[in-house]
Parts: C-alpha cells; structure tokens; sequence
C-alpha cells in the first residue's frame, strides 16, 4: 500500500509558516517612501500579499507588515527585510540587524490575500 498522499505534503507545506513564529534576524532597507507601502516587508518564500506580524525580541514590540517583495538576500540568518517606517515602529533603526520572530497572520495567494 502507498503511503504517500502528495495533496498532504502539499497541504502540510502550506500550512507550515502558519504553525508557530520563526526566528531570524530582520533588516530595513531604505528604499524610495512611498506612503501606500510604509508598513512591507520583503520575504524570500511566502506569498506577496501575506501579512505577518514581526517582533522584535529586544524591544518586545510588534508590527504587522505586508509582503510585497523579496529578500533579503546574502546572509541566511536574515529572514525579512523590513521598511523604514516598520523598522522604526519595532524601534530597531539604531541597530540596523535586530533578532525577531515572524509569525505569519494569512497567506497571500498570487499577489492577492486569501480570506
């Protein structure tokens, strides 16, 4: 008997981000402000239009961002690029890097947010 079911891989790989918080180093970029996209993030792997919520451990504060890029790229220890305006919410401007956990609120699905 097969015991492979490939729609519960699927299922469970999709579900994972969800199950608890992943902690990882955050970074801000600086990047050209724009008041529409103030509180995003860039994330390697979750879908653009998922939202999360990032805490900083340092601080203990917590932001939620949209996901409307990718990266950050290079070091694999950071796991989100943050911008400014939500850098400077978790109050990690001064550090540049800051440990966080990222915990996903609801994944986007091809741009879009699923409900």
């Amino acid at each position: 008997m097969n015991l492979f079911r490939p729609w519960l891989a699927v299922l469970l790989l999709t579900l994972l981000p969800m199950a608890g918080a992943v902690r990882g180093q955050a970074v801000y970029y600086g990047g050209k402000y724009n008041a529409s996209t103030r509180l995003t993030a860039a994330h390697r792997t979750l879908p653009m239009g998922s939202w999360v919520r990032v805490t900083a451990l340092r601080t203990g504060r917590s932001v939620d961002v949209l996901i409307n890029d990718r990266g950050p790229y290079g070091d694999r220890r950071r796991i989100i690029d943050l911008s400014r305006t939500a850098a400077a919410r978790l109050g990690i401007l001064s550090q540049g890097v800051a440990e966080v956990n990222v915990t996903v609120l609801k994944r986007g699905w091809n741009g879009k947010v699923r409900r």
